[in-house]
C-alpha cells in the first residue's frame, strides 16, 4: 500500500496527489503538522521533517519528483506493480 505523507498546504504535495490521482492510484493519505517540529511521524518514518514522503512496502521516498518518476515508472494505470 501507498502511503502519503503530506500537509493540504504543500504545493509539492500538491504535485504528488495530482500524479497518483491522474494514475488513479489508491493511497493512504497522512496529513502531517504545517510545522517541521511537529511532524513526529514523518521523522520516524523517513528521517527527516520535509514533505511530501511516499512509502511503498519497505521503501521510501521524499522529493516529490522521485516521487513522481516512481510512480510513473513502477505503476501502470489503475495501480498494477509493472
Amino acid at each position: 500500500m501507498l502511503t502519503l505523507y503530506q500537509f493540504e498546504g504543500c504545493p509539492y504535495c500538491q504535485e504528488v496527489r495530482q500524479k497518483l490521482s491522474e494514475m488513479e492510484m489508491t493511497y493512504l493519505t497522512v496529513c502531517v503538522p504545517r510545522e517541521h517540529a511537529l511532524r513526529e511521524v514523518v521523522v520516524r518514518v523517513s528521517g527527516q521533517s520535509s514533505v511530501p514522503v511516499l512509502t511503498d512496502g519497505d521503501l521510501v521516498l521524499s522529493d516529490e519528483q522521485d516521487i513522481i518518476a516512481y510512480v510513473t515508472h513502477t505503476y501502470a494505470l489503475g495501480g498494477a506493480r509493472v
